[in-house]
């Protein structure tokens, strides 16, 4: 009788397991797709910018170069507007670039030669993005085109990703049967379908989880509880940079367009306008209490961070108001290089200089995984490794939806039978209610897939009653 009674639950739970599995994987199809088309594209948007805009992104190989202020003096000749930033040339064969917003209110990225400051072009500025074309993909892949709850969508489906992966796992393992393959077995219809699936998810299920918990600092819900836990544990962002500068209420994500992610909700700094004739330097112009900023003080803004050695990629953002400050920030491919610089626009004091050496250990190991992410910290081997992640959930997409279409009945969606005998081990169920925790839109959606159950299974109660 035990072994019966073992058995039957055995089976019962795994019925469930699959039942869930079915389910949660046919909601969350369409946004794992958009996660990986648009991920995998991203990863090569350097190379895809070089290429696409070879004409703007590289000049001729040349040593000499004009001060900031020239290069930026020429911007402003050719297209009049305001300067929001400058980004130095990263070599000797590329352009200088410069953000202007016109009158109009649209900002453009600006090309410029250093070598002689002739302009090569123009773009619609696309931020981190580096074009109007990435810029595109950037806001599909996180959905914010649909504001706040795209995000939470593509929370939502970042955390199933991985119970996905979880559960998958358990209905692959052997249960006395011929499963658990590690190849393609079969050699046509629904069982090769079945097969590549269980295969795909098998070898690749532990990238997949990575993507996904690497992705999701930057969601709103888990990003948030997981900065405000780092912070409070002092393993993330920790207190003692700002001393006693006074601090703006502008986050410095809002004043740059790409900074370390454990920094992007640090208010920045505020200058001091009692120093709004203290100059930047021997000889330097007056600076104006303004929004504008003499360009001769650009060129001392840059000299500061160059001296403390921020590295080639940087771009130095203006300050914007009375009150506002110079922000030198760089995120390159070597994430032990990115730093955040911010120095008050008059007296040219440096009130913050922190990179990543400064975070605390939570802060380190999520910019270490973000850079992973996007595929800069081991070059073209990690962006291949990622790309071919993104292929397989494609696969797995594509494969999972076959063989859903090819098993359900006509007129039907196919779902999985509830099963009879819901004695599920409440070691499982502790599991359940974890992960709910530990993902809570994950949570949200159980609590909505169970109401969804219970009403299917009264429905059911209700029509047999009915038909004896």
């Amino acid at each position: 009788m035990t072994d019966t009674s073992n058995r039957a639950a055995s089976s019962a739970l795994y019925r469930a397991v699959w039942r869930w599995h079915f389910i949660a994987g046919l909601i969350v199809l369409p946004f794992v797709l958009i996660l990986a088309v648009t991920g995998g594209v991203y990863l090569f948007k350097d190379e895809i910018n070089n290429v696409a805009h070879a004409d703007l992104r590289f000049t001729d190989a040349r040593t000499e170069s004009l001060p900031p202020s020239g290069i930026v003096a020429a911007a402003l000749e050719a297209h009049p507007g305001t300067v929001k930033a400058y980004t130095p040339a990263p070599a000797a064969d590329r352009s200088a670039e410069i953000d202007i917003v016109d009158d109009a209110g649209m900002r453009n990225t600006v090309y410029v030669d250093p070598a002689d400051g002739r302009v090569l072009g123009t773009l619609w500025d696309g931020g981190a993005a580096g074009s109007p074309a990435m810029y595109v993909v950037r806001k599909l892949h996180s959905l914010e085109y649909i504001g706040w709850f795209g995000n939470r969508l593509i929370e939502a489906a970042a955390g199933w990703m991985v119970l996905l992966v979880a559960s998958g796992v358990f209905l692959w393992l052997p249960r006395g049967r011929k499963v658990g393959t590690v190849r393609i077995k079969a050699r046509k219809g629904r069982p090769w379908w079945r097969d590549l699936h269980a295969v795909t998810g098998i070898y690749t299920g532990g990238f997949i989880i990575f993507l996904a918990m690497t992705g999701l600092p930057w969601s709103g819900v888990w990003g948030g509880k997981f900065y405000d836990t780092a912070y409070a544990l002092g393993l993330g962002m920790p207190d003692g940079y700002w001393s006693d500068k006074p601090l703006s209420g502008v986050p410095t994500k809002d004043v740059v367009d790409r900074a370390p992610w454990i920094m992007e909700q640090q208010p920045i700094p505020m200058s001091d306008r009692g120093n709004a004739h203290a100059g930047h330097g021997a000889g330097a112009a007056a600076i104006p209490e303004g929004d504008a900023v003499s360009l001769p003080v650009l060129d001392d803004a840059v000299a500061t961070v160059e001296r403390l050695g921020i590295v080639p990629g940087y771009a130095v953002t203006f300050p914007s108001g009375p009150t506002g400050v110079f922000t030198a920030s760089v995120y390159p491919d070597d994430i032990t290089y990115e730093r955040v610089i911010h120095l008050d626009r008059y007296s040219g004091e440096v009130l913050y200089d922190a990179g990543l050496e400064d975070l605390g250990t939570l802060g380190r190991w999520a910019e270490w995984g973000i850079s992973v992410h996007m595929g800069q910290e081991w070059g073209l081997l990690n962006q291949l490794v990622l790309v071919l992640a993104c292929a397989a959930m494609v696969g797995l997409c594509v494969s999972a939806a076959t063989m859903w279409w090819k098993r359900r009945p006509s007129g039907a969606l196919g779902v999985p039978q509830v099963p009879a005998d819901w004695r599920i081990p409440r070691t499982l169920l502790v599991m359940a209610i974890a992960a709910g925790i530990f993902f809570p839109l994950v949570g949200l959606s159980m609590l909505l897939l169970v109401l969804v159950e219970l009403l299917a299974y009264f429905r059911d109660r209700h029509l047999s009653a009915t038909r004896a």
